[in-house]
């Protein structure tokens, strides 16, 4: 089988492998099933904490085609992966960041979690922020595509403060590659303004929409569904 050379490949194969991963990433989540929401109810961790530890969890059980070799960055799990094609095999860093909210329209990332240029306004200002991850990573000599993907979970407490799982909002976030497709402009994108405060020196930080990340591909943005009474995890891949 031959090794594709990430920096080679064209845009519609960087979005099929992105789409490759995010199926996977789902079918992890899936799987889990109601475990999460119990996890959540039960665990006397923040819900930060108990977000890094299902998706860690989760991902493992589910392993994919893994190189031994370590990777870096500031994301709650971390991957080099082989990508398997009918045609070919490419080389992959797989970088999955864990968000736990109460609401479901956006996450917030930092610049290290994607590669893209940031092209927004922010109060009539023209921000053009460029993400620190390279759009190919290179490791031990060799060349892996990097992705950036994230498993957003909605929750809500009771009143005695127990956290009820409501939502997994699963997104994949385009590589810079594709910057031309999903933020070509200021006044076009995916992004919202991010809860950072600059006049107190905070590092530049910023919101995925997912509605609008949706909008440029509907894919991108897959969410699953947890049915308390029930005891079921509902959700359907939608294309």
């Amino acid at each position: 089988m031959t090794e594709k050379d990430p920096g080679v490949l064209s845009l519609d194969e960087i979005e099929e492998i992105e789409k490759l991963t995010l199926r996977w990433i789902f079918q992890a989540v899936y799987d889990f099933g109601m475990e999460a929401h119990e996890i959540f109810l039960k665990s006397p961790d923040s819900v930060k904490d108990i977000a890094e530890d299902i998706t860690r969890e989760l991902l493992d059980r589910l392993s994919g085609f893994n190189v031994q070799q370590r990777v870096y960055g500031n994301v709650d799990y971390k991957k080099a992966r082989y990508v398997i094609l009918p045609e070919q095999t490419v080389r992959q860093t797989l970088f999955i960041d864990s968000k736990a909210e109460k609401e479901n329209r956006s996450a917030t990332i930092q610049m290290s979690q994607t590669s893209m240029w940031v092209r927004q306004r922010r109060s009539d200002t023209e921000v053009n922020e460029k993400g620190s991850l390279p759009e190919i990573s290179e490791y031990g000599g060799k060349h892996y595509l990097t992705t950036t993907c994230l498993i957003h979970f909605m929750y809500h407490d009771d009143e005695e403060g127990a956290h009820h799982l409501r939502e997994v909002t699963i997104a994949a976030i385009p590589n810079g590659k594709l910057q031309e497709r999903y933020n070509p402009t200021v006044d076009d994108g995916i992004w919202l303004a991010g809860r950072n405060a600059p006049t107190l020196g905070e590092d530049f930080r910023v919101r995925v929409s997912f509605d609008r990340l949706k909008g440029k591909a509907s894919w991108r943005i897959q969410t699953l569904t947890y049915d308390q009474e029930k005891q079921e995890c509902l959700g359907s891949w939608q294309l």
